[in-house]
């Protein structure tokens, strides 16, 4: 895994943002952001569990979902693309609630937006913004809070898997 160090992040009550450099082009950052999910995913983080975990992954569109799939072929959707725009920008709702159950209305969803911003030829400085807690209710704070440290060990998984495919 990389540095802890390397995954900068700030919060405020309804969101959490990180920021990390990643030793790759903006192309290859948000390929292996969205199309290597299951090699930086945490796996223990998904409802199958690592044992029965057999794909995660992400259809690369607008209307697009995130996805898991389980055993027996079972299939959970946890989020919808709203903004597919490579190698730029990245949203998605997270229809997942505080309680891990999912939550069918995109409306009481929070949101997150993932950005890519070229810093040389073989550098880029990825920006994910989680937002809109308040939408999951009174659990929200809390939420948030919970979050910043997936997040994080995501983010450090995830750096790991660019530099090590790089």
């Amino acid at each position: 895994m990389a540095d802890p160090d390397e995954v900068r992040q700030e919060s405020d009550r309804f969101s959490l943002r990180s920021s990390l450099l990643v030793p790759a082009s903006a192309e290859r950052a948000y390929a292996v952001f969205t199309g290597a999910l299951a090699d930086w995913w945490v796996r223990e983080y998904t409802w199958s569990g690592p044992d029965a975990l057999a794909a995660i992954g992400i259809e690369p569109r607008a209307g697009g979902m995130l996805y898991e799939i389980g055993p027996y072929g079972f299939r959970n959707d946890w989020g919808r693309v709203l903004t597919w725009d490579p190698p730029r920008r990245l949203v998605f709702t997270w229809q997942i609630g505080p309680d891990r159950v999912p939550v069918p209305d995109p409306a009481r969803a929070s949101e997150v937006e993932v950005l890519f911003h070229a810093d040389g030829p073989e550098r880029t400085r990825v920006d994910v913004e989680h937002r809109y807690f308040d939408r999951h209710g009174s659990a929200a704070e809390g939420y948030r809070e919970a979050l910043t440290a997936g997040w994080h060990e995501l983010l450090c998984r995830y750096l790991a898997t660019v530099a090590r495919t790089a």
